[in-house]
Order: structure tokens, then C-alpha cells, then sequence
């Protein structure tokens, strides 16, 4: 973890919060559009935030926070109980959601959802490319850095106000793009299956607030085995990987425990992972908070 202190809080937009965090100890870790960071919050929560700032800045990292009623505790922190000068320990930025190479982008995002695209808009932009962003929200008054997208960017970008002007005709959008352009969509459930439905699968790139609802079946034992311990750790049908680690003595880091994030990403040495993450875990690696085994045992970098 990197200790910050938080210089800023500022009312970007009607229930969003931007948090300008410095680093205590210098330089930060740095980034690439599309990383995210964990939050550890005074009360032992943690919770994960698009980095929305600028990667050339290697003293500061900036994340919006939305309001949420239905708050597990995270945003109502931040909302009621942060004050500028707390001090905050942050992870190193992960990025599952990295900006590929194209010589057009269309960059779709949904309230909150625009964090993410920021600094990919400004990456593809200072490289030449060809690039709109398509802001929807459902008033103005809740879209954070819609003024400055507006300034910094014109015509690029189109900002949508739901209530008034219905939701973006992502058909009509779909047709006028390049043969070559790939599509980068962050948003509510309802705007990431309207993007799936309108554009092909090659070219598009999202993250998800939540995971998609999925079957699997029954959930069955199976044992995790710590190569580097020796330890063999039984994993009951009721209980995680993650917490069954965890009791064991084995702890493993983790945020969501939703399999969005990937905080909990462990190395799989041999055995076949049941996969039920919403990342999509590279070969060899698995989600623990989430996925399980298709064989009796798994053996793990631990």
C-alpha cells in the first residue's frame, strides 16, 4: 500500500465527490487509462475507484466517488466523514480495463461510469486519434467533469441528458463508425447490454459496476494447496477460496469480493479453475474471492 494524504475534496457534480490524494512519501505508482486503485478507509473498508486524473502526474491520483443510498458503508465514508488532510493508504493501480491500440475510438459512458474514459480520452486524443465520447446521464447537474469535457475537448464530445433527450442512439452510432474503431463503454447495466447489442463483441471493451448474474453448478469441496507452504487447505462447498485461505492462515488480499476488481488474483500451478469472475483471469490465474475448482484440488503460488 502507498500512504496518501488527500489534498482536495470538491463537488464535481450533484452527489460526486473528486478526491485529489497526494503522495506522503513522493512519487506514486504509475498508471495507464483504465487502472483503478483500492481505498482503505478508516472503517476497515476497502474500496475500489477509477483513477480519473492524469498519468504524466506522478505526485497525485484523483478518483470520483458517487453517492450510493444503498451504500455498503464506502461511499457513505467518503460522503459524510473524509475531510481534506486525512491521511489514506491506497494500493498499487491494477488496470483490467487497459486502452488498446485503433486509429478511432468511441469512448460510451454513464454517469459515474466516465471515470475510466477520461484519461483514455486524453491519451487517444494527444496521440491523433480520431475520437467521440458520448456522456449520458440523467441531468446535467449529476454528470461529473461535464464543463471540463466540454472546454478541453468540443465538439468530441456529446453530453446527454437522459431526462430531456432520451437515451444515446447507440445504433446510429454503431453505423457511422470506422471499419477499425474500437468502443470503450462504462456505465449502468442497461447502457452496457445496449452496447453489446449494438456493436460487435471484437470491438467492444467494458467494465462493469457490478457483476453479471450467472448459473453454475452446484458448488462441491475441493482442496487448495500452497505449493511454497506445503499447506493443504480444505475449501468447503459453502464457504470461498478467499475465506477459506484465509481461516487457514493463508490470507490473500481483497476488495470487491465480487470478482470485478481483482485484488484477490492468484497464480494456479496445476488443477482446473472454475472461472466466475467478470474480469476474464488470464491463463494460469484465478479470482479467489469468486471462482472455484473443476478439480478435486488446486495448486497455488502460495
Amino acid at each position: 500500500m502507498q500512504q496518501t494524504t488527500i489534498e482536495h475534496i470538491d463537488q464535481v457534480a450533484e452527489g460526486v465527490v473528486a478526491l485529489t490524494l497526494r503522495g506522503a512519501a513522493g512519487p506514486l505508482e504509475p498508471w495507464e487509462p483504465g487502472a483503478h486503485i483500492d481505498l482503505a478507509l478508516p472503517n476497515w473498508l476497502i474500496r475500489q475507484y477509477s483513477l480519473c486524473g492524469d498519468p504524466a502526474d506522478r505526485d497525485a491520483y484523483r478518483v470520483a466517488v458517487r453517492y450510493d443510498p444503498l451504500s455498503r458503508g464506502g461511499s457513505e465514508y467518503i460522503h459524510r466523514f473524509l475531510r481534506r488532510g486525512r491521511t489514506l493508504d491506497v494500493s498499487a493501480p491494477r488496470n483490467n480495463f487497459p486502452l488498446a491500440p485503433a486509429p478511432e475510438y468511441l469512448f460510451l459512458a454513464g454517469g459515474i461510469g466516465i471515470t475510466p474514459l477520461l484519461p483514455m480520452l486524453r491519451a487517444a486524443t494527444d496521440a491523433g486519434r480520431q475520437t467521440t465520447l458520448v456522456y449520458a446521464g440523467a441531468t446535467a447537474e449529476t454528470m461529473p467533469f461535464a464543463d471540463e469535457l466540454l472546454s478541453g475537448y468540443g465538439d468530441r464530445v456529446r453530453i446527454v441528458a437522459t431526462k430531456q433527450q432520451g437515451r444515446p442512439d447507440l445504433a446510429a452510432l454503431a453505423a457511422g463508425l470506422g471499419p477499425d474503431a474500437l468502443v470503450y463503454c462504462c456505465g449502468p447495466a442497461s447502457m452496457l447490454a445496449a452496447a453489446e447489442d449494438a456493436f460487435p463483441a471484437e470491438r467492444l471493451h467494458a467494465e462493469r459496476f457490478q457483476p453479471v448474474p450467472k448459473t453454475y453448478g452446484p458448488d462441491t469441496a475441493f482442496e487448495a494447496v500452497c505449493a511454497r507452504s506445503g499447506q493443504t487447505v480444505p475449501v468447503p462447498a459453502d464457504e470461498s477460496l478467499l475465506d477459506a485461505l484465509n481461516h487457514a492462515g493463508r490470507p490473500v488480499p481483497s476488495g470487491c469480493r465480487e470478482g470485478v476488481c481483482g485484488s484477490c488474483e492468484l497464480t494456479v500451478l496445476d488443477g482446473e479453475p472454475e472461472h466466475r469472475d467478470d474480469i476474464g483471469a488470464p491463463t494460469g490465474r484465478m479470482y479467489a474471492c469468486v471462482s472455484r475448482a473443476l478439480s478435486p484440488r488446486l495448486v497455488l503460488d502460495l
